[in-house]
Parts: C-alpha cells; sequence; structure tokens
C-alpha cells in the first residue's frame, strides 16, 4: 500500500506555478489575481478561503477578499458577481459555497463570467469539459486526475467506480476518467443504486465522494484497488484543539491494507483541489 500524497504534490505544483509567475512579472506581465467571495460565517468555509488566500501568497498572486453577512440579498450578491465580472484587473473568482439558504446557488454560478470561473462550475465550462473542449475543469477532479498522473497510476482499461453525482465532483470527473487520456470503463453509483457493496468491490479505482463520514468499509474494495477519498466531512473530537476532526468516506484503518493506493484525509484530495483553483487562475491569467 502506497500513500497519495497530495500535500507533497501540490507542494510540487506551487513551486511550478511560482516559477511561471516569476516569468510572467518579469517580461512585464502583471500578478495572477484571484477574488473569494464568503458570505457569513461558516467554519469550513472561512478554513479554506483562508487557505486560499494562503496559496496565493506563496506562488506570488493578487489575492482578494470580498464578505458579506448572512443576511446580504441575492440581488446584492449578484450586483456584486457583475462587478466582479467587469473587473479588468481580476482574472478569476469563487464564490463560495454553500450559501445561506434564502439566495440561490445555481443562480449565482450562472451569474460568473465562464472566463473568471475557476472553480470550473458553470454550464457552459462544464459543458466544455464534456465535450473535450479547452475549460476551466472543476477543481477537485482536477486535482483527483492530476495525483494519478503524478503517481503514475495506470488507468487504461480499469473499471473506475465514483460513488457521488454531483456536479461539482462526481459528474465531471465521470467525463474526464473515460475521455481518452485516460481511458477509464466509468460507473457512477449513488443512494439509489442496487447491490452498491458489489458494484464498489470490481473497482480497479474507486472514488468515494458522498459526504457520509467512513462509509467505505473493508468488504467494498477489492484487494490492490486505488482508493481515492473525496470525502472532508467536520465531526466533534475531543482529541483536537479545534474541537472537530476531518473524516473521510472511507474506513482508512481497515480498508487501507487492502489497497494499492489510497490518499488519507486530511492531506489527499483537499491540497489538490486548492492548487488545482491556483492553476485554472494562471490559466486565466494567460487567456
Amino acid at each position: 500500500m502506497q500513500i497519495i500524497d497530495g500535500k507533497a504534490t501540490s507542494k510540487a505544483i506551487k513551486a511550478e506555478i511560482a516559477e511561471e509567475v516569476k516569468k510572467m512579472v518579469s517580461s512585464g506581465k502583471r500578478q495572477p489575481h484571484l477574488a473569494a467571495v464568503l458570505v457569513g460565517h461558516d467554519g469550513g468555509s472561512e478554513t479554506y478561503v483562508a487557505y486560499k488566500i494562503k496559496d496565493c501568497e506563496e506562488v506570488g498572486f493578487r489575492s482578494s477578499l470580498i464578505r458579506f453577512e448572512d443576511d446580504v440579498t441575492e440581488g446584492e450578491l449578484l450586483d456584486k458577481i457583475a462587478a466582479l465580472n467587469a473587473d479588468h484587473e481580476l482574472d478569476g473568482f469563487i464564490v463560495q459555497l454553500p450559501l445561506p439558504d434564502h439566495i440561490n446557488e445555481q443562480k449565482i454560478i450562472e451569474a460568473i463570467n465562464p472566463e473568471k470561473d475557476v472553480d470550473g462550475f458553470h454550464p457552459v465550462n462544464l459543458g466544455k469539459t464534456v465535450i473535450g473542449l479547452p475549460s476551466f475543469i472543476s477543481a477537485t477532479p482536477l486535482g483527483i486526475v492530476e495525483l494519478l498522473k503524478r503517481y503514475n497510476i495506470e488507468t487504461s482499461g480499469k473499471n473506475c467506480v465514483i460513488i457521488g453525482r454531483s456536479n461539482i465532483v462526481g459528474r465531471p470527473l465521470s467525463v474526464l476518467m473515460s475521455q481518452k487520456a485516460i481511458n477509464c470503463t466509468v460507473t457512477v453509483a449513488h443512494s439509489r443504486t442496487k447491490n452498491l457493496k458489489e458494484v464498489c468491490a470490481s473497482a480497479d479505482i474507486l472514488v468515494a465522494a458522498l459526504g457520509s463520514p467512513e462509509f467505505i468499509k473493508e468488504d467494498m474494495v477489492k484487494d490492490g484497488a486505488v482508493v481515492i477519498d473525496v470525502g472532508t466531512t467536520r465531526v466533534k473530537s475531543a482529541e483536537t484543539k479545534s474541537g472537530f476532526r476531518l473524516k473521510g468516506d472511507v474506513e482508512y484503518a481497515t480498508v487501507s491494507p487492502k489497497t494499492s493506493y489510497i490518499t488519507p484525509v486530511p492531506g489527499g484530495v483537499g491540497p489538490m483541489t486548492r492548487v488545482s483553483l491556483l492553476l485554472n487562475t494562471l490559466k486565466a491569467a494567460n487567456l
């Protein structure tokens, strides 16, 4: 069993990005500029956005944080998005999810200019991903594919089972894994899948992206499988200073001995999601 170290891989990619930014600046171009819009004070969102700002500093990007309280109206948020779309000094921006219940998330996503949609959530970018055109690919799927490539994990002809069908992870990842550069045979499983245990146990590459802590047990994974754990659920813990810890969708202690490769939580997919956002922003800056 080999641990797929997303933290170390993302560090290497950040060094590559930083070198590219130095070349851009030395040639007279401005720094890439990424902005984040944060609504409210959700603990997970606060932490994630703070990491994104830190990542920008590390690679030489300019970053901006725009804050709103929970009671911001949908109209006010849409006005800010329109202003960010029109800002020629801004290469890309994200609106951190989840949003309060009174705001239509899909409406917000579709209001973002696809050329600045570095999260890769806009239907235009998802559509281009599906038909193989250049696009901003959703950050988590992009990070997963990059991990597989950098660890030289064989994908061609392999059975890939993805548990989860969200537009952010499951659906776009299923498209990427089936494309000619990767050549997997892909099954997308979900809460209504019959014989889920057997379906999972057929996977050469199993991706757990359902948001249910330790859902994947030892008997759902075949010997030698590659397991990618996308789950990051905050659960209460008396053992940590913060009072919580992150749990993945995979029961790591029992599953990991059976695998050929596995991502830990934390330190696996999470850092790659963040660095993929930087890669998309760099791409946007070079458009």
